[in-house]
């Protein structure tokens, strides 16, 4: 008797931790995709509008790297050809880096020659021109970052009044109803959430890109008035 008692102690624990382990697989084997889809049919256009984010980003962030990247040798070179009294050579120097400071330092270039305040015009209004085409489309993320979150609370409360609505038609109410009901229409809140998070990081680290951008050009003019005006 006592071997058996022995024995059912042992048993009981493993049991347990078997179905600790199963519970535990089970709960790992959830297929996300299908809770995501518990969250109501505005989880469709905040899923669009996530992958309308991720494109806008990786297309803004491969041109905004390619046009702002820095050639330290630019401005040398530049120099070197100017100083030669080389002013195609020059063009053909600033024209090959294919960046915006090389675009920038070309245009004022092509006006050696002119009043300063001319050269100096031609290059900010190049200047403006290129930031207008960093700045092209990141108007979506910021209009994302506001839709995305209200399109998620939206679908909330729809969840949430259909919930309450079966509730009065049924005239019953019990705390499994409520609980699941609630915890899958709150799906599409979390998810409006994040999409407009990614999107209003987004849109404000571009910004600074191109603020970060502004600043050091402003410094390549400067540079390239001495190098026009005093040949250093």
């Amino acid at each position: 008797m006592t071997n058996l008692i022995l024995l059912l102690q042992d048993t009981i624990p493993a049991a347990t931790e078997v179905q600790a382990k199963t519970a535990t697989a089970t709960a790992e084997s959830v297929n996300y995709f299908s809770l995501l889809m518990k969250g109501g049919v505005m989880v469709i256009p905040i899923l669009v509008l996530l992958f309308f984010t991720i494109y806008i980003i990786v297309e803004r962030a491969l041109y905004i790297n390619k046009r702002t990247k820095e050639d330290v040798n630019l401005m040398n070179d530049v120099r070197y050809q100017l100083s030669s009294g080389k002013i195609e050579g020059a063009q053909l120097a600033a024209g090959k880096a294919g960046t915006a400071y090389g675009t920038i330092i070309e245009s004022g270039i092509g006006l050696i020659g002119r009043p300063m305040g001319e050269i100096e015009g031609m290059m900010e209004k190049t200047t403006n021109v290129e930031i207008g085409l960093m700045e092209r489309k990141l108007g979506w993320l910021g209009l994302v970052a506001g839709i995305a979150p209200i399109l998620g609370f939206i679908g909330t409360i729809a969840g949430v009044i259909t919930i309450f609505y079966d509730i009065s038609i049924k005239k019953e109410i019990t705390i499994d109803t409520i609980s699941a009901g609630l915890y899958e229409k709150m799906i599409s809140s979390g998810l409006g959430l994040i999409v407009g998070v990614i999107a209003y990081s987004a849109y404000h680290f571009f910004n600074m890109m191109i603020d970060h951008f502004t600043l050091k050009v402003q410094k390549q003019v400067i540079q390239f008035v001495n190098v026009i005006t005093t040949g250093k």
